[in-house]
């Protein structure tokens, strides 16, 4: 049975940030975890199918390659999907222990630090920019430090205070029965310390809403689809955490004259009938450049001519494709008295010339049977 989509699974877009993909996965996993749905094989199946693709959304590497080239591309990478509830507990064991309140170990107080989340850009650009690689400026309303309170959260001159009501552990322990169950603290969070007095520009939050401008450069050989990675130009961290990153999504526009099929390119070249019966010499542009191309006498319509090396160059400095020139010979049209006069005249001495040749080949055949009673 195929797999299905992994943005599908979580029911998030392709250009979701990773907080809404984890939100997604944090919802699923508790609709669908097995202690909820006891003997549910479908809940269970669920359960799984939603762990392996958050296992390779969160991850921007996997990510990249599941966007670009699917569930295929994951192949030989490592990757071999959800290996069971042992998985989840190592992988994962940090967000059941937020919403069903235990884990593995009892953990002192989160730290408030948390990295930016990543920013998905689309850009368009020309087939020669494609093909030849270019540098492009672009503006991105990401978040960055506030510069007021430089990404505490508190305002300027005050300081975080312990929590008064897990007194600083970020947990709270409950006994039940024989058992101790260690909860995250609701009033701040299992971080410890709370603020009481917010910065007002960015409203407690660290950050702010800004537009920065990113230089991308785009390789040559390039094609639509292919996502580039600019790291730590997403949005900024969250107190003090590390930023996200920028990914540039391609999408390279049509050309007029040329189609490209990987690295190579093809095009049509019209020619006259007069130049496709003698052969001629014609300019050809590609490009980059002019050339010389010779056209065989008797070329025929739909005959390809192949120019090495005038193709697409291939990423990492690879050798260029090729070039496929597909000629299309035309029949001309509106002809005046004397050029009809001209082909009726031509018609006349091919018919003669085809005349001659099978009276040839007839008596060409009789000669050869004369000779061979000869023998006898």
């Amino acid at each position: 049975m195929a797999k299905r989509d992994y943005y599908e699974v979580l029911g998030v877009d392709t250009t979701a940030s990773q907080d809404e993909i984890k939100k997604a996965y944090r919802q699923l996993a508790l609709k669908f975890h097995p202690d909820r749905n006891p003997g549910d094989k479908k809940a269970e199946d669920n359960f799984k199918e939603a762990a392996e693709a958050y296992e390779v959304l969160r991850d921007p590497q996997k990510r990249d390659i599941y966007d670009q080239f699917g569930h295929a591309g994951l192949e030989g990478t490592g990757f071999t999907g959800f290996g069971g509830f042992e998985d989840i507990f190592s992988a994962f064991g940090d967000i059941f222990e937020d919403f069903f309140g235990f884990g593995t170990r009892r953990r002192g107080p989160r730290t408030s630090a948390r990295p930016g989340a990543d920013l998905l850009y689309d850009l368009r650009i020309t087939f020669e920019e494609a093909v030849f690689g270019t540098e492009k400026e672009i503006e991105i309303p990401t978040s960055a430090t506030c510069e007021s309170c430089e990404g505490t959260g508190r305002e300027p001159g005050t300081e975080e205070e312990i929590c008064p009501v897990c007194r600083g552990q970020g947990q709270i322990l409950q006994s039940q029965g024989f058992f101790r169950i260690s909860t995250t603290c609701h009033r701040c969070g299992g971080q410890g310390r709370i603020i009481t007095k917010p910065c007002q520009p960015c409203k407690g939050t660290g950050r702010e809403k800004v537009t920065t401008k990113v230089v991308v450069k785009v390789p040559a050989g390039v094609d639509t689809g292919v996502r580039l990675r600019i790291p730590n130009k997403g949005e900024s961290g969250y107190r003090g955490g590390p930023p996200g990153d920028l990914y540039v999504r391609l999408h390279v526009d049509a050309h007029e004259f040329f189609e490209r099929e990987g690295h190579n390119l093809y095009c049509r070249v019209p020619i006259s009938m007069i130049q496709a019966a003698i052969g001629d010499t014609m300019e050809v542009k590609t490009l980059d450049s002019t050339i010389s191309v010779k056209i065989s006498p008797g070329t025929q319509n739909g005959d390809v001519i192949r120019l090495r090396g005038e193709g697409v160059p291939g990423l990492r400095g690879s050798a260029r494709g090729d070039l496929f020139i597909d000629i299309q010979v035309k029949t001309p049209v509106n002809l005046n008295n004397r050029q009809k006069e001209i082909l009726r005249e031509f018609a006349e001495i091919e018919e003669s010339k085809k005349s001659s040749e099978r009276l040839f080949k007839f008596w060409g055949r009789g000669h050869k049977k004369k000779h061979s009673k000869s023998k006898h």
